[in-house]
């Protein structure tokens, strides 16, 4: 299906609205504003913004360690997530979940998790209530190309092709584990062969191409609704950074990292903008608007009043 200027503009805002998000926080963690670690997505935005771009605002969400992506593409305020990953009042979570365990109900997002292939069963678990109700909703859920080496993996797709549950497996491939390279870690070197030992359809897609990524979500969101049971899509992406905010990226060249990212996701959008007739003038204001509301979450986030421990316990003693 082709994609008007204006939708692939509003995916390339999206981007870069979480592509500056990243970036932000990476300088507030290195000025000793945002504690513990994090795990920033830069490199994967196309996977985010094309997979949620095609599922419905009442769809359940299911994420992982590096969520930050799934989170600003669901369409959460990016003030309140600021705010809780810097352990705020006006947080999400009051402060109290931070950048591992954050969640909204209200937005059908069921949480980031901390643990590798932890989100996996949680999301076979909505899919299994979604079907006891009766609904038409899908659990979707993200996970990397390390957790389908979990045992939570391999249980939640035999349960969920058994019961024929409606939940679309979201591995995005970003080449690492950390930092083991997939072709050691993986035997056979593809998750998406995996779903055939559960008798469950799979593809494969291009994660740097934001286009692509909504068609195959919205097939497999077809064939899913239409009651054939779960599906699993895997994402060829990349991070350009490391595993987390202290990985310096021993394990892999400089050279292979200029490579992919001559290949990157905001690059690709750019030039289908261009081939759409889209001017110049309107790709560097979408960008602009990205990076001024991403400016203005950090500067509400840095006023809010503190959340977290100290209000928690304040609010059980008042």
């Amino acid at each position: 299906m082709p994609f008007s200027p204006e939708i692939l503009l509003q995916y390339y805002e999206r981007m870069h609205l979480i592509r500056f998000f990243e970036q932000k926080l990476a300088d507030l963690f290195s000025q000793g504003l945002l504690g513990g670690t994090s795990h920033f997505c830069i490199g994967q935005e196309a996977c985010a913004v094309g997979v949620l771009s095609a599922a419905k605002s009442d769809d359940w969400v299911i994420s992982n360690h590096r969520g930050h992506g799934h989170l600003l593409a669901r369409g959460l305020d990016p003030d309140r997530v600021m705010g809780e990953l810097l352990g705020k009042l006006n947080g999400y979570c009051g402060g109290r979940g931070g950048s591992q365990h954050l969640c909204s109900m209200q937005d059908y997002f069921l949480g980031t998790n901390g643990i590798t292939g932890g989100g996996i069963p949680i999301g076979t678990g909505a899919a299994l209530a979604l079907k006891y109700r009766g609904e038409t909703k899908v659990a979707i859920v993200f996970f990397g190309d390390g957790a389908s080496n979990q045992g939570t993996f391999h249980e939640s797709l035999n349960m969920a092709s058994l019961w024929k549950l409606p939940v679309l497996y979201v591995c995005e491939n970003n080449r690492y584990g950390m930092s083991n390279p997939v072709e050691k870690a993986c035997a056979g070197g593809s998750v998406a062969a995996r779903a055939g030992a559960y008798c469950i359809p799979a593809a494969n897609a291009d994660g740097l191409k934001v286009s692509e990524v909504a068609r195959a979500t919205a097939d497999a969101l077809d064939k899913i609704r239409a009651g054939e049971g779960p599906y699993l899509l895997e994402l060829q992406t990349y991070r350009f950074c490391g595993h987390s905010k202290n990985d310096p990226r021993v394990y892999r060249s400089r050279d292979e990292e200029e490579q992919m990212q001559a290949r990157d996701c905001l690059l690709n959008c750019q030039q289908e903008l261009m081939q759409a007739g889209v001017e110049q003038q309107a790709i560097r204001q979408a960008e602009e608007r990205a990076r001024q509301r991403i400016e203005e979450a950090a500067q509400k986030a840095l006023q809010a009043p503190a959340g977290g421990r100290e209000h928690a316990l304040g609010a059980v003693y008042a």
